[in-house]
């Protein structure tokens, strides 16, 4: 199996699950982020990125309710790690920084945080809140780090159960564009 079949298996089956308490599955939150960074011009790089920024949930053995449970699944991490044997580090460091990227955000941006579902709240609270001004401007000085924001933003906008999207079929030629030579 193709490392893009591998992938594209991984959401279609697992992908159908309820996303947490969120009105979307797995699936359709990845569609849809991967949808708005195609609009907004995003390179295939980071249109990846954007599908594949909560793969970590679909393969860690925590069950689907971790956060309700009080654990942090560290997702970003294990995705970052999982994709790192197909991708170099413009697919994998904003799906390894995306959850750094919400806790920027919400420390450099008081809007940001009311746009917040519930969920990522909640989660918010287990990865260490806010970052500190220290650490804030620590985070936006690695590589990768504005990408990484741009994937958290379109990431709390792609929780819409009516939105429409391409399949994830449309997204293979960018995924097979990505991997590693």
């Amino acid at each position: 199996m193709s490392a893009a079949d591998r992938i594209l298996d991984i959401l279609e089956t697992s992908g159908a699950a309820q996303y947490g308490d969120e009105a979307v599955s797995q699936l359709q939150h990845a569609l849809q982020c991967a949808h708005l960074a195609e609009c907004s011009g995003a390179s295939d790089s980071l249109v990846v990125a954007a599908l594949l920024h909560d793969i970590g949930h679909l393969i860690h053995k925590l069950g689907e309710d971790a956060a309700a449970r009080g654990i942090d699944d560290r997702h970003e991490t294990l995705g970052r790690k999982y994709l790192a044997r197909w991708f170099e580090e413009d697919v994998t460091a904003p799906v390894g920084l995306h959850v750094d990227a919400k806790r920027w955000l919400c420390a450099t941006d008081p809007a940001y945080f009311d746009t917040l579902s519930p969920a990522s709240v909640r989660s918010l609270e287990l990865q260490g809140g806010p970052f500190t001004e220290t650490g804030a401007a620590a985070f936006i000085a690695r590589p990768h780090a504005h990408e990484a924001v741009a994937v958290r933003r379109w990431d709390e906008q792609a929780k819409d159960p009516g939105a429409v999207t391409p399949g994830l079929d449309r997204y293979r030629p960018c995924i097979e564009a990505a991997l590693r030579n």
